[in-house]
């Protein structure tokens, strides 16, 4: 079960992480996580792949205290998450997911969400840095226009509004859903042109979807069935001829075939 309190100590400015033997599990019968040992330097860019149900979801969760280990630490800063709040071990995470979304008011409550005392200038500077600000002065009223999670701002609008909010907040860290399979090519590169500004500096995690767009990490981490079985860049897991060999040659030559 998620940990029902928010009590503990105030994380700031965590930028390193640290697994330590962790298991988990959603079921005392099925162990999905075992033995898991992984260690993120401050500035680290990682990507999580893996088949559906293989895990990348459920470490996320962990990272953000949306669960608790049933063994092991996940170390922030040095220090174990256990003895932190959820909501504060939170606040060091921008997340942007593929689902992106907006609530009823304006363009400037929206990207200003996370940080409401935020001026004018400090809104549309992020709303700049990610690649939306054009379209936001083409709205009827501009900053000030009324938007709403069904009233015709397109995903990959919605999903620059997100990352403009990450922008403004500034978080330690970061973790990005980039899979973009229902947004179009064009707003698709702007949405990988702002990713890759935010996470210039930060320690960043990518559930990655489509292999092809992390090819550059640091370091990614190959889950099946709950385990990490190979890490490594790129060309060194492409190298192993392994499991994510497998993966990347399959999803290129499927993308091929179409």
């Amino acid at each position: 079960m998620p940990p029902q309190d928010d009590t503990g100590e105030q994380l700031t400015n965590c930028n390193s992480i640290e697994i330590k033997d962790l298991d988990f599990s959603y079921d005392p019968e099925r162990p999905l996580i075992r033995d898991m040992n992984v260690k993120v330097p401050n500035g680290t860019l990682v990507a999580i792949v893996g088949r559906t149900g293989c895990g990348k979801t459920t470490l996320i969760n962990l990272l953000m205290r949306f669960y608790d280990p049933d063994d092991g630490q996940i170390l922030l800063g040095g220090g174990d998450a256990a003895r932190f709040s959820r909501s504060s071990v939170r606040k060091n995470f921008g997340m942007v997911l593929q689902d992106s979304w907006v609530f009823k008011g304006t363009v400037r409550d929206n990207i200003a969400y996370g940080k409401p005392d935020a001026t004018d200038e400090q809104v549309t500077a992020a709303a700049k840095a990610a690649h939306i600000d054009g379209f936001i002065r083409r709205l009827p009223n501009g900053y000030d226009t009324v938007i709403d999670d069904g009233d015709g701002i397109s995903q990959g609008q919605k999903q620059l509004i997100n990352i403009a909010r990450i922008m403004l907040v500034d978080p330690p860290m970061l973790i990005l859903d980039e899979a973009t399979s229902s947004i179009d090519t064009r707003t698709e590169m702007k949405i990988q042109e702002a990713f890759y500004r935010i996470m210039q500096g930060r320690t960043s995690f990518i559930v990655a979807h489509r292999l092809s767009t992390i090819r550059s990490c640091d370091v990614i981490l190959v889950m099946k069935d709950g385990n990490i079985i190979e890490q490594g860049n790129h060309e060194e897991l492409l190298a192993k001829q392994g499991f994510y060999y497998e993966l990347y040659n399959s999803q290129f030559a499927n993308s091929s075939a179409i």
